[in-house]
């Protein structure tokens, strides 16, 4: 029968637990197979005497130097206390690191206390952790980017229903009017020609009128100034018909797409609106920058702030989706008090 002793060196030769042990002075005097193997080293006696510390935890991840004295991984040779760490790093043969977790306990040796450490490679954990954070991130996203787009067909389609009832109520109906009046002006022009003229001059103010109110519905579907004065031009056309002071900085240095404008304009549109409603301000910043690599604006009030994307009327719900849609990020600095500075960038 085999002695107690060279039984456990056999289990500790057998088991696949990496395991090694440290004297008082924390010295290496002892590493099973496996310890020696994921340390990339060929054989024990390469390890023996060696100071465990100064061998494979002498650095931290970020290069910085690993004083023994910190390490609480040879602390149960002095506290006689067990000690375990799921988070860390050791140093291979080769100068890699590999991330580990260990336990560390108090072992009695003819010498004085030293310690036995046991520790995993945690390699295959962290990429299966990794994997299920980035699975779960999409999901997210996947979420995220389902509700936005609900969102934005909500919007679209209630704009339309709202576009369809401005036509109704406005536009056709100068128009209905005005096919009434030509076909009166028709019936008169050869019984009573000067009330037919009359009418011609009222037909003509109704026709224009008509126009007018076609060109500001269009000019809420995408603005005529974009296309003929450019984005700033356009932002500064819509401050100055704000009701509050509006001062539009800022110059665009690059060629931006039609979608990229009228995003910025409604943009500021819309967080213009939120001023007025809900700020309290006194005036408005609006800066754009668009220079490779990045095109941003932003949109600064000094009003009392506590704006939140969740919040009651707001609209920053829909301003977050409208950048969303184009691959930009929105942010908003709000504090209780104020000031608001709601931001839009978006990659050229």
């Amino acid at each position: 029968m085999e002695s107690p002793h060279a039984l456990l060196e056999l289990i500790l030769d057998t088991v696949p637990q990496p395991v090694w042990v440290v004297d008082h002075a924390g010295e290496l005097v002892f590493a099973n197979p496996a310890a020696v193997a994921v340390l990339g080293y060929d054989d024990f006696a390469e390890l023996k005497g060696k100071p465990s510390h100064q061998t494979v935890h002498h650095h931290r991840p970020d290069g910085s130097v690993y004083p023994a004295e910190q390490c609480p991984l040879l602390r149960p040779r002095m506290s006689g206390e067990s000690v375990r760490c799921d988070d860390d790093w050791f140093f291979r043969r080769d100068g890699s690191m590999i991330p580990i977790a260990w336990r560390s306990a108090p072992l009695e040796l003819p010498d004085g206390r030293g310690a036995v450490v046991a520790f995993v490679d945690t390699t295959e954990r962290r990429a299966a952790e990794q994997a299920l954070r980035e699975r779960d991130a999409a999901r997210i996203r996947a979420a995220e980017s389902r509700a936005t787009g609900r969102r934005i067909m909500e919007s679209a389609t209630a704009v339309r229903r709202q576009l369809a009832r401005n036509l109704h109520d406005g536009a056709q109906q100068q128009l209905v009017s005005l096919l009434l009046e030509l076909r009166l002006i028709r019936e008169e022009l050869g019984t009573d020609p000067a009330r037919a003229r009359r009418l011609l001059d009222e037909a003509a103010e109704h026709t224009q009128r008509a126009i007018d109110e076609l060109r500001e519905l269009a000019s809420g579907i995408h603005p005529a100034a974009l296309a003929s004065r450019g984005l700033v031009s356009a932002l500064k056309a819509l401050a100055a018909r704000s009701a509050l002071p509006v001062l539009v900085t800022g110059a665009v240095e690059v060629e931006l797409t039609e979608g990229l404008e009228a995003c910025a304009y409604f943009f500021v549109a819309e967080a213009l609106t939120n001023a007025v409603k809900h700020s309290h301000a006194s005036h408005v910043v609006v800066t754009v920058t668009a220079r490779e690599p990045q095109f941003t604006v932003e949109v600064h009030d000094d009003g009392v702030g506590g704006a939140a994307p969740g919040g009651s009327g707001s609209g920053l719900a829909g301003l977050a989706d409208r950048v969303d849609a184009l691959d930009g990020q929105f942010t908003i600095d709000s504090p209780v008090g104020g000031p608001t500075l709601l931001v839009a960038e978006f990659p050229l």
